[in-house]
């Protein structure tokens, strides 16, 4: 017996708790790339390293294990499934605070990436199966405020703890202690996660195969979803690429910002995160809410309404981050990176409704992994590694606003001039899907 669709009010309730998870996600990764300078000086990192553990650290697990965590979505109840994932990935936080060098900070962003691979598989899933068709742009844009929620209130709060610590040289944590100030941060940011956690148990989980097409045939294997996938490939990659670029640039220059004004402008990593958080939490879930309006309200009048908004978004959000390096201020570089900011806000919150308009129920969970995969392993593993690498090999480390300038261009170059053929092999694939 089928059991009846979450109410409005239930439907919400459950794109809220996700995206308070997926905030305390974000705030939890992002928040090493405020920390860079002092653990870089203690353990007496080098750039490349750094870019190391700000990337593909996290990613190994994170992407890989995407799959997986799609195939287990589309099997079990998926409500637990986060309650489970939120608490390991915020105790996996935690041990960032007591790492004795690399090799255990490397160890831990692995498993902070373990345990958040699981959210948006599951989250989207949920939220896919709650809402119709049509009515799915604002619900997903809720959902990726946290992008810009998360990387804001991460810096707000890294400058905060930071700024706290600073002035109290035995510091201590629920009686652990003495701590220098960036494994108190560690700690502190950690602690959300585990009031949110117990919160997904109390949740209804939602039937699944809304607007499932009748007829069509079911699909069970982990391998599913790479064969829906492979039958469309062209269509995928020109759509993830695009969505490729936002994260090499978000990952590639939000880790590396910090950095960038202390060595440009002289900023301390406080003051800079300060400012840079209030820019993330004005501009970004502005920029996400209004592309979710956006994109539901043209789906009336174009089919590939998702798409052209993604378009716009990124046609903003490259240029801008290009610049923002290469300003002759502070003040200057401020106002492209908010440019920038607005621009990878319409990019990720469509990105995914793109991929859910052409995607069908059955494999929504794996689909959704795969993408997830995606960005996460390009964004991951050429944002901050290529930064690092072309500031210690190609620009100095004196001239690193070169190389976090040469990365938008030098990856979003190409996905822009296939923009045509991408969209016309969407428009083919959406007339498929009815």
């Amino acid at each position: 017996m089928n059991r009846p669709p979450l109410s409005e009010r239930a439907a919400w309730s459950m794109v809220f708790l996700c995206t308070l998870a997926y905030i305390c996600s974000f705030i939890d990764r992002y928040v090493l790339g405020i920390l860079v300078q002092p653990i870089k000086t203690e353990f007496a990192l080098t750039d490349t390293q750094m870019g190391l553990l700000l990337g593909p650290a996290f990613a190994i697990f994170y992407a890989t294990m995407g799959l997986p965590m799609g195939w287990i979505t589309d099997r079990v109840r998926r409500t637990w499934m986060l309650g489970v994932a939120t608490t390991f990935w915020s105790l996996a936080t935690g041990a960032m605070g007591f790492v004795t060098g690399f090799g255990s900070l490397f160890a831990s962003r692995m498993a902070v990436g373990i345990g958040e691979a699981a959210l948006s598989p599951g989250a989207l899933s949920m939220i896919a199966d709650s809402f119709p068709r049509r009515k799915r742009g604002a619900p997903i844009a809720v959902y990726s405020t946290a992008l810009a929620l998360g990387a804001g209130l991460a810096s707000l709060l890294g400058a905060s703890i930071l700024a706290y610590a600073k002035q109290r040289p035995d510091l201590t944590f629920l009686g652990i202690g003495p701590l220098s100030p960036w494994r108190f941060t560690f700690l502190v940011v950690s602690a959300p996660g585990f009031i949110i956690a117990p919160l997904f148990f109390l949740l209804r989980e939602p039937p699944r195969g809304l607007d499932d097409v009748e007829g069509e045939k079911p699909v069970r294997g982990l391998g599913d979803g790479l064969a829906w996938v492979k039958g469309r490939l062209g269509t995928y990659l020109g759509l993830v690429s695009l969505v490729c670029v936002m994260t090499i640039i978000a990952y590639g220059q939000g880790g590396w910002n910090a950095s960038l004004f202390e060595r440009n402008w002289g900023w301390a990593p406080e003051r800079f995160a300060t400012i840079n958080g209030l820019i993330n939490l004005l501009v970004g879930p502005l920029a996400v809410l209004a592309a979710g309006r956006w994109a539901d309200a043209w789906s009336k009048k174009v089919p590939d309404a998702p798409l052209r908004v993604l378009l716009a978004g990124a046609l903003v959000m490259i240029p801008c981050a290009s610049a923002a390096p290469l300003m002759p201020t502070a003040t200057l570089g401020f106002i492209f990176l908010a440019l920038a900011t607005a621009g990878t806000g319409v990019v990720s919150a469509v990105g995914v409704l793109s991929v859910l308009e052409i995607t069908p129920a059955v494999v929504r969970g794996q689909v959704v992994a795969l993408y997830y995969m995606a960005i996460s392993l390009s964004g991951l593993f050429l944002g901050p590694p290529v930064v690092g690498w072309l500031s210690d090999h190609v620009f100095g480390p004196q001239q690193l606003r070169w190389a976090m300038a040469t990365l938008p261009i030098l990856f979003g170059a190409l996905p822009l001039v296939l923009a045509s053929r991408t969209r016309s092999l969407y428009l083919q694939a959406l007339a498929r899907q009815k």
